[in-house]
């Protein structure tokens, strides 16, 4: 009974990490870059723009289609960036289980 008590203890306990590193996550944050910084994004959180940063050089008339390249290619950096972070607050909140393949549970990154 004492070790299903503690298996209890630690499933408690890794489950408070989990939700400790979910808080984080909607907190933290990524910036990702383009076209040498030309083009800035900021994420928040599961990936919403905060900020978008274009030089004043990219707005004139017919730049609209590498703008719009640009800016794809920035969120893309910034979400990349930012999936590294959760991830490795995941992987962090999930301590010795993180990578583990068990049947039947979610694979914990």
């Amino acid at each position: 009974m004492k070790d299903l008590n503690a298996l209890m203890q630690q499933a408690q306990a890794m489950q408070q990490r989990l939700q400790d590193a979910q808080a984080k996550m909607a907190e933290s944050s990524a910036e990702g870059s383009s076209g040498g910084g030309l083009v800035t994004v900021a994420l928040k959180g599961p990936g919403e723009i905060t900020a978008v940063k274009i030089d004043d050089s990219l707005l004139t008339p017919g730049e609209g289609e590498i703008l719009a390249d640009l800016i794809i290619a920035a969120h893309a950096d910034a979400k990349r960036r930012l999936d590294e972070i959760n991830n490795g607050l995941m992987r962090d909140a999930a301590g010795p289980m993180a990578g583990m393949n068990i049947p039947g549970m979610p694979k914990l990154f």
